[in-house]
C-alpha cells in the first residue's frame, strides 16, 4: 500500500510549465480515461516513430528511458506538489520509461511485439507484483518513477526470454 505522504513533506521543486508538461508527458495524463494507458500509448507512439520513422534501433529506447529517468523523478516530484498528491493520476511520465524500456528488445517491425510489450508492460504496472509494489515507496517522484521503470525492465526481460526460447 503505497505511504501517503504530506505536500508538506515535499523535496521544495519549482512545479513549472515545463515540469508540469514533462510529467503529464505533452497533456496525456489528462485522459479522462486510463491516463497511464494513455501515456504508454503516447510513449509506444513515440518510440514508433523513433524506430520506424527514424530507423533507431530499438535498443535505444533503453538509453532514451535511463536519459529521461532523473528528468521524469523532478518533473514528478514537482507535479506531485502542483497536483497535492503522492502520485497523481496525471502523472505518466513513468509510464513512458517503462514503456521504453519494455519495448527496446522488440523486433523494428514486428506489430505483435510492439502490441505484447504495451500489454504486458500495462499489466505489471497496474498489478505490481512484488517487489514492484515496495518501490512505491520511495519518497517523492522517485517512488513514482521507480516502480514504473521495474514493471518495464521485468516486461524487457520476460519479453527477451520468450524471443530466446523462440516462443514469441
Amino acid at each position: 500500500m503505497k505511504r501517503s505522504i504530506p505536500p508538506s513533506e515535499y523535496p521544495k521543486m519549482s512545479s513549472s510549465k515545463a515540469a508540469l508538461a514533462l510529467a503529464t508527458w505533452g497533456g496525456s495524463g489528462y485522459s479522462p480515461v486510463g491516463p497511464g494507458t494513455a501515456g504508454s500509448i503516447a510513449a509506444a507512439g513515440i518510440a514508433w516513430g523513433l524506430v520506424g520513422g527514424l530507423g533507431m534501433a530499438p535498443g535505444w529506447l533503453a538509453a532514451c528511458a535511463a536519459a529521461l529517468f532523473a528528468p521524469g523523478v523532478a518533473a514528478s516530484t514537482a507535479a506531485a506538489r502542483h497536483f497535492g498528491r503522492p502520485d497523481p493520476p496525471q502523472v505518466v511520465v513513468d509510464e513512458v520509461i517503462g514503456q521504453w524500456l519494455a519495448l527496446s528488445v522488440v523486433s523494428a517491425g514486428e506489430w505483435r511485439d510492439w502490441l505484447a510489450a504495451l500489454v504486458l508492460f500495462r499489466l505489471l504496472d497496474i498489478t505490481k507484483p512484488f517487489p514492484i509494489r515496495r518501490l512505491e515507496r520511495l519518497p517523492g517522484g522517485l517512488g513514482i518513477m521507480a516502480d514504473d521503470a521495474a514493471a518495464g525492465l521485468c516486461a524487457m526481460m520476460i519479453l527477451s526470454g520468450l524471443h530466446w526460447l523462440s516462443l514469441w
